[in-house]
């Protein structure tokens, strides 16, 4: 049975972000569109095989297991509810940050 993916407020939130630092930096529409396009479309890959991304090092003090996909220089932060069939996206990171950052709180 295939996963549906859904993404939290704050994961939304964060690709609404970038989408907006890229467009402020690239003067660009559609440069903006094109990185944040290819950020929403990279989890379609885990409605197959969710377990495809590593696990998220920095959050494995939590109770939740977090795995994590890459595109665009942003980590894509999710876990796994095998119970619902749900990948649920819970963060999109900027890999360039600093790494302490990714345990924000949410």
């Amino acid at each position: 049975m295939k996963y549906k993916v859904v993404w939290s407020k704050f994961s939304e939130e964060k690709v609404d972000e970038i989408f907006e630092f890229y467009h402020d930096l690239s003067k660009s529409y559609d440069v903006a569109l094109n990185i944040v396009t290819k950020i929403l479309l990279a989890p379609d890959i885990l409605i197959d095989n969710p377990r495809i991304g590593q696990k998220e090092q920095s959050l494995e003090n939590r109770i939740i297991e977090y795995h994590y996909l890459v595109e665009s220089n942003c980590k894509i932060i999710y876990s796994i509810d095998d119970k619902r069939k749900l990948v649920k996206i819970s963060d999109v990171f900027d890999t360039r940050q600093d790494p302490v950052k990714i345990e924000r709180k949410k």
